[in-house]
């Protein structure tokens, strides 16, 4: 790292140095030279004061400050940059901490098939932070396991479970909103829901009633993900009137808790979803944020929630510098996904750990999507390294030109199954049929009459198996990986080249957590020392990776 500069101070009008003070001694010390100074930034639990002593510049020690330049004294010096103390935790919204019992706004979104792993929940929570585990793609046994391990290691301590939107198998998404009723899980994720669902609208009505001093509490709460408009618009608004009725018909809720319902929103807490791995619309940060923003303040105003609505910022979110601008911009927290993937704590596997540490930002791609396939609906991919987006991209285009398996040219057929399927197209659909007789028979009695959606189910296999390979490191399957990934991957490890955050083995989801936070609060105290007059060097602007020893040296 070359040596630092020591900053300077902007000229205002007429070419005299801005000052905003005098800095009086009174005992204190200034500290001189770039490398005091630099220390003095990143110590966030004091406030930082920069002045001008002759030709130098010193971080000073104890001693005050006086704003304006009246009460000048023979031994004072000139303020030309101060920065409160300012704590990672103090970032954001300290509503969402309080609300979800956690020390900072930060949450580790549900990436599904467990890539979100309870080893990751757990990790997060007892670190202060929210993690959701990643249910999505999970059998409900599979999911009652987590919930079993979960609940047990972290009784009193916050955790979140995934519900995604299932369109194409409602009722493992409704027998999950049992689950997660029956076994008490008060706080979900919600995402990729193109609009509501009668489940989910059940979770969140259920239980819903007013405590002794007459306010409404609705006991489960959700964190929704979006990235339209108006899908945002419906989780921060009250829950529709016709599922209310259905949910009273159906004898879920009463016609008072209905009543009660109409108070409060579907989701305290959304989340803007912009550029990000897996299902997005690859919508930019800098408009999303600020759209999302003035929808809620609006939807606030309109209804007159008691609790204020919030909005969270998830995306592009691999940096400290990316963290910042979406504090700044007015998160109430930030999510992040990709770069807990590439964690050793997560669910996935050593050879994706691996591709996703020699990552670019350009190495990702979109690509259909298992869940939603019929509909065409794609999500974000790496394609660096595997052939699971060419292929994947060529099964749905096969899908849409025929209607049925045996409409496929046998040229075409035989290069899937030897190519992509590596076995007949008969056994994939017996495997297929096994799978959802469990699952969910009432799709295997549609493919039973439909060809296009057997021909669906069986393309969904491949998809579907693509990311557990993934997951399982499969070395017979390396090339049909699927690897949920977006441009923050990129954007990470180039933060962290030639740190030691650039090994795979060292990125822990806590500690990649922590520097991320530290980074956005040492930026913003750079920004507010910038906006004053002084010009810092470059090299301050960055703030490298630091081990969790040199961030507690700098904390305690």
């Amino acid at each position: 790292m070359r040596a630092r500069s020591l900053p300077r101070a902007a000229a205002g009008a007429g070419g005299q140095t801005s000052v905003l003070g005098w800095w009086h001694r009174d005992g204190g010390e200034v500290l001189h030279g770039a490398d005091a100074v630099h220390d003095a930034l990143m110590n966030l639990r004091q406030s930082l004061c920069l002045v001008r002593d002759g030709a130098d510049y010193g971080a000073t020690r104890g001693g005050s400050v006086h704003l304006g330049i009246d009460g000048v004294g023979p031994e004072d010096l000139p303020v030309v940059g101060y920065a409160a103390g300012l704590l990672p935790e103090r970032l954001g919204d300290p509503g969402f901490c309080t609300d979800h019992g956690v020390r900072y706004p930060y949450m580790a979104g549900s990436m599904a098939n467990g890539i979100a792993s309870p080893e990751l929940v757990e990790s997060m929570s007892r670190a202060g932070m929210l993690a959701s585990y990643g249910a999505a793609g999970k059998s409900i046994q599979e999911i009652e396991g987590a919930i079993d391990r979960i609940t047990s290691r972290l009784a009193g301590r916050p955790y979140c479970f995934n519900l995604i939107h299932s369109p194409a198998e409602p009722a493992h998404e409704a027998r999950t909103v049992e689950l997660y009723l029956r076994r008490g899980i008060r706080l979900i994720e919600a995402s990729a829901y193109l609009d509501l669902t009668l489940p989910v609208v059940r979770y969140r009505v259920t239980g819903i009633h007013r405590d002794p001093q007459g306010r409404v509490v609705a006991p489960n709460r959700v964190v929704a993900k979006a990235s339209r408009i108006e899908v945002a618009r419906k989780w921060l608004s009250p829950p529709p009137e016709r599922m209310l009725a259905a949910l009273v018909e159906a004898g879920h809720i009463t016609r008072e808790q209905a009543d009660l319902a109409r108070q409060v929103p579907m989701a305290q807490d959304l989340t803007a979803e912009a550029d990000s791995g897996g299902h997005t619309d690859n919508r930019p940060a800098v408009t999303l944020i600020p759209t999302f923003l003035e929808l809620s303040a609006r939807l606030q105003a309109e209804y007159g929630y008691t609790d204020c609505l919030r909005v969270g910022a998830a995306g592009g979110i691999g940096t400290p510098n990316a963290a910042v601008a979406a504090f700044a911009m007015g998160a109430a927290y930030i999510a992040t996904g990709t770069v807990n993937q590439c964690c050793v704590e997560s669910g996935s596997s050593d050879p994706v750990r691996r591709m996703l540490a020699d990552t670019e930002q350009a190495d990702v791609i979109m690509a259909p999507a298992a869940d939603m396939f019929e509909m065409g609906v794609k999500l974000q991919v790496l394609k660096r390294g595997t052939l699971f987006p060419m292929r994947a991209a060529k099964l749905y285009e096969i899908y849409a030109e025929h209607p049925s398996l045996e409409a496929i040219p046998a040229n075409v057929r035989n290069n899937i199954e030897a190519n992509i399927f590596r076995m007949p197209m008969a056994e994939v659909w017996e495997r297929t049929r096994c799978f959802f007789a469990e699952r969910d028979p009432a799709q295997v009695e549609r493919a039973e009459s439909d060809p296009k959606h057997k021909m669906s189910l069986v393309f969904r296999w491949y998809l579907g198996l693509s990311s557990r390979w993934a997951n399982d490191g499969d070395p017979t399957r390396q090339a049909d990986y699927q690897v949920w990934c977006g441009p923050a991957m990129g954007a990470f490890n180039e933060w962290t080249r030639g740190s030691f955050l650039q090994a795979p083995e060292n990125r822990h989801v806590v500690n990649v957590a922590h520097n991320m936070l530290f980074g956005a609060a040492v930026l913003t105290r750079v920004n507010v020392i910038r906006s004053q007059g002084a010009i810092l060097d470059a090299d301050w602007v960055r703030v490298p990776p630091l081990t969790s020893e040199q961030l507690e040296a700098y904390l305690n």
